[in-house]
């Protein structure tokens, strides 16, 4: 009696062992799926930055060492300061808002943005979730046993792009 006792006892652990491990390779896998949306939006935003700055420095000769090396735009500190650039240049061309070229690749640029917003959103709800489970007892235990670590948070790593852009040259 006692024997089967113990068994069910290993049982019900290795139940909860499994269980625990499962959940916790799943939102190791939400936080990895999350993170490939971010890049994807990240992708398409430097694919859709060349078009942009070659349509508006067909409108912009006089000031064109801004927009000299577009391979410069790859990076992800530059393309925000490029971006905010970019805005304001539209606000000093009338003749280059009214560019239904121009026009169009802004809007995808806007909607590449909030896409881009709704990844980091998905993929921070991942890191929380992986968190929350990766930290409570008792899935702790597991996660420790088999290294499982969440990721770290999206974040904005210059602290000028947490300001507003301001629009003008």
């Amino acid at each position: 009696m006692s024997v089967l006792i113990v068994l069910v006892i290993a049982l019900a652990l290795f139940g909860w062992a499994a269980i625990s491990y499962n959940q916790l390779v799943s939102a190791r896998n939400r936080q990895a799926e999350g993170w490939s949306g971010v890049d994807v939006q990240l992708k398409r935003r430097a694919d859709l930055i060349p078009p942009l700055v070659a349509c508006v420095s067909a409108y912009r000769t006089h000031e064109s060492e801004i927009f000299r090396d577009t391979t410069s735009l790859r990076s992800q500190q530059n393309i925000v300061g490029e971006m905010r650039s970019l805005v304001a240049l539209a606000e000093a061309y009338p003749e280059l808002k009214a560019s239904g070229n121009f026009a169009g690749l802004m809007g995808r640029l806007v909607q590449i943005e909030g896409d881009l917003q709704n990844a980091r959103r998905c993929y921070n709800g991942s890191v929380r979730d992986f968190r929350n489970l990766a930290e409570s007892f008792p899935s702790n235990l597991i996660a420790g046993v088999f290294g499982l670590q969440p990721g770290e948070f999206f974040e904005v790593e210059n602290v000028l792009d947490r300001t507003n852009p301001q629009a003008g040259l």
